[in-house]
This record gives C-alpha cells, structure tokens and sequence, in this order.
C-alpha cells in the first residue's frame, strides 16, 4: 500500500473552510484496505450545525441568489460535470481509498457524478407549471418554487455519487443546502466542494458539515429552520430523523435499505443470470441498498445454479482496491462484526453454508476488513436470514416451485426496493412485475450504471418519495396556485 500523507480537512461553512481549535474534537478518517488513518475531520456540534443553516438560509434569501436565472444555474452545472471528469483521477483514488470499493466501482461512480450535474443541468430551466380551466375571466395557473433550506444526510457507501445527487438538485432547482456525509466516508464530498469554490456561487448556497449522525445529523434533522430533509441509510436511523422532522412539521425523503429478491426461472438466459446475481451481491462487497441479497430460484435448477455460482464467487480476487481487485474490503471493523453475526447464526442454525463465511486475509493488509463472499444455502423465506438487511456480500439462496409462490416469498420482507426478474416468458415477467411490492422492478438485467435518469425509491420500509429522474423534483419544489381574475 503506497504512503498517505494524513491531514486534517475542514468543514465548508458560508464560503470557508473551518476546523475546530479543539485538537480533541476531530474525527480519523480510515482506509478500510489496511486500517490506517487517512485524514481528521471536524466533529460538528449542534452550535456549527446553526451557523451552517444560517449561513444557507442567508444565501437562499439573498437577492444575487434569488435573480440567479435558471439558465445560468444550468450552466454551471454542465461546468462542474466538466470539472468531475477533469478530476476523474483523484475523485476516483479518494473515493477506493475511503470507501474500499475497487478502482473501477468508483471510476464508475465518478462518472455517474458527472452525468447528474449533466442530467439536472438541463432540467435547471424546465421546471414547469400549468394552467387550469377554472371559469371564464380567470387564469389560474400554477408554478414550482425552491423548498428553501435542504439538509442532505449522505451514506458511507456511495458517498461521491449521493453527494453529486444531492447538490445537483439542489442548485437547479434553486435551493440552498447543509450536506453531511458520514462520518466514514467524508472525504470525496469535501473534495467535490473544494472543487466547486473557483465557480463562484453565492456564499452558503452550498455548506458542507462532518460529524457524527448522533450529533450533527440529528442536530440537522431537528433543526427549525431546515425545510426538507433527505436522508439515505438505516430504517432505524431512518425513524429518528422522521421523528424530528415531524417536530417541525418538516417533509423528508428516506430511502432506508432493502432485501431485494432476484427471482430466476428455469427459462432464464443462465449465463446472464449467473452474471448478474453476482455482481448485485459483490459490488462494493455487498454494501449497496440495491443488493440482490435473496437468490429466490426455481426449485428445478437451484443446484445446477448454485454450482456455477460457487465456481463464479470463489474465482473473484480480494484485496485492496486501489490494486483493482474484484472485491474490496468491508468499510468498518464495526460492519463487518454485524455481518460476520449473521454468519454465525446460519452456522448456529444448520443453515449450509456453501461458499465463503469467513475473513480473508490480504498481505500487508492485516488490519483490513475482508471477508469471503458468502452463498447461505436453502433458508426458509421467513428467517431472519432472509429477511434482515446484512449489507455485506452475503446472499440467502430459496427455492420455489410455482409462480405464485415466486411472488410470495419475493414480498414477505418489510422492504419493498429493487428486484430482478429472469425469465424468457415476457407475460410472466409482467405478471410479476404487476405484483411485486418494491420502488423497482428490472427484467433480464439488474442495475443500470447509476440511472440517473429512473426515479429510484422505495415502497414500505424502504422509505417513501422518490430520488434521480424528474419525479425528484417534487421532492425539491412546492406548489404554488395563481389565480387571477381578469375585466371582461
């Protein structure tokens, strides 16, 4: 592993960097590959979680901000894809070497980046209203106005691509916002803004705060002069921060995690769907929302396919991934000891473990979080296995017979996000399709490079309102009716 120089980065706050005087207040920022510390961030309190509000809600009423033409906020979206790509390979180094993800995940997440600041670039000065037929000499029409003050709470696991989202959005629709991303992971959202400061914007229109959710994120979800909150992460986190916001009587996006089931028939293309049930249970080592962590497969070809499957996951190379390998580390020692839990219960219950379920040692990586990807054959569809969000690469293999058992077991989670579908029978798929209780569906593929364009949410317990494509604007924009009366 190459030497890092370890420095202490600050928070963005009204156009300024700041960090604390209080040395003991910092938090290490570390590389999952090896456990070395990679830089110190600030540990914001509740008092700089203020300051950075006001420093928005300053910014957001101020007239330079105000007459900003939508045009012109398009435009500087379109530049900061540029300075993203212009960028590609510190963003990309930074992002491996915070997150663990190997090089080529988070060359990818770079230019997902880019192509929301692109996507929302255009949208800036196209966020339309309507006119209503109410009666004769009146024009009733209606327009889309900022929320005003959006407090952006990022998770640790794809915290380059969430922040790009969120400031994107944000600015093209005319708000002003406080984003804090993990404390993990703080390390590319703090890049991304320093990145952004030659552009120009208005003082405060974007500040950036470290700390940890217990304290900075909750003294932001709380906050009374905050106007919406997006959050991404835990259902239990995911309740706290409803529950302060509900205090102000503040909406909320939450996108709180998922047991997404891939559901593959005999009929399937194999070959693609072998590809895929891989990739959506080792991309970042399982750490994804979207996980396809339920193999829900036809009875008659489960252990054909579990062979091949085996044969796929233990040919993956692991190490550290700034070398590229296939899989990279878990992000925490904390993570990966709820995940090796659930392991553990499996091997407690009889459950067969097939492949993988234990930690992987890389050389000159003792202190790193690796662990095998891990195949939990034949658990029944209603045991915690099969039903708890692990977020690790540890995938529950459940088998079916008909259709309608399909589709059982795939909506028996408290979750509701994503799901594969593999058959070559296009009526099933939609039959399914019509049936299945998630935010979505993907037919003969899973996943679609960052789909920026899809509106991507949850249905129960994986949250409600939608982010990405234009269905995110109503999350960004409030209503407003016109109604004027004209002499006839």
């Amino acid at each position: 592993m190459e030497t890092i120089n370890v420095h202490v980065q600050g928070c963005y706050i009204d156009g300024e960097w700041k960090v604390s005087a209080d040395k003991s207040r910092l938090i290490e920022v570390k590389n999952p590959a090896d456990g070395s510390v990679l830089a110190y961030v600030p540990r914001t309190d509740k008092e700089e979680i203020d300051l950075a509000v006001k420093a928005a809600r300053k910014a957001f009423v101020s007239k330079e901000w105000k007459t900003t033409k939508p045009y012109n906020r398009g435009k500087l979206l379109y530049k900061v894809a540029e300075i993203i790509r212009e960028n590609k390979e510190e963003l990309a180094k930074l992002e491996t070497l915070n997150v663990g993800k190997p090089l080529a995940q988070s060359f990818a997440d770079v230019e997902v980046a880019a192509l929301y600041f692109e996507y929302y670039a255009g949208v800036a000065d196209k966020i339309l209203g309507e006119t209503i037929p109410v009666q004769p000499g009146i024009i009733d029409f209606t327009v889309r106005e900022p929320v005003g003050i959006v407090g952006h709470i990022i998770p640790w696991n794809y915290p380059l691509q969430i922040t790009a989202r969120s400031i994107a959005i944000s600015i093209a629709t005319g708000n002003t916002m406080v984003l804090k991303p993990a404390e993990d992971t703080p390390l590319t959202a703090l890049k991304l803004v320093e990145l952004l400061e030659p552009l120009g914007l208005p003082k405060g229109v974007i500040n950036v705060v470290t700390g940890y959710g217990h304290e900075a994120g909750a003294a932001l979800s709380s906050h009374p002069d905050i106007n919406h909150i997006t959050f991404v992460g835990s259902l239990e986190t995911g309740k706290k921060i409803m529950e302060s916001a509900s205090k102000n009587i503040v909406p909320v996006t939450l996108e709180l995690g998922g047991k997404s089931p891939q559901i593959v028939f005999a009929d399937c293309n194999e070959e693609q769907a072998l590809e895929w049930v891989l990739k959506a249970i080792v991309q970042n080592s399982g750490q994804t929302c979207t996980a396809g962590s339920r193999l829900v497969i036809e009875k008659s070809i489960k252990d054909h396919f579990i062979k091949k499957l085996v044969v796929a996951m233990e040919g993956l190379s692991i190490g550290p991934g700034l070398n590229n390998y296939d899989f990279g580390p878990i992000i925490s020692q904390k993570q990966f000891n709820r995940i090796q839990k659930f392991i553990d219960l499996a091997k407690q219950e009889g459950i067969r473990v097939v492949s993988g379920g234990t930690r992987q040692m890389v050389k000159g990586c003792d202190d790193g979080y690796y662990l095998q990807p891990t195949i939990l054959d034949d658990v029944p569809y209603d045991h915690l296995l099969a039903q708890e969000e692990i977020f690790g690469p540890v995938i529950s293999v459940i088998t079916f017979e008909t259709e309608d058992e399909a589709i059982e077991i795939a909506n028996s989670t408290q979750y509701g996000l994503s799901a594969g579908i593999w058959t070559q029978d296009i009526s099933r798929a939609h039959r399914i399709t019509d049936q299945l209780q998630c935010g979505q569906v993907f037919i003969n593929h899973y996943g679609a490079g960052g789909g920026v364009a899809q509106p991507f949410g949850g249905y129960k317990k994986s949250g409600f309102g939608r982010e990405k494509g234009l269905e995110a604007l109503r999350n960004y924009t409030q209503l407003k009716n016109v109604a004027l009366k004209f002499s006839e």
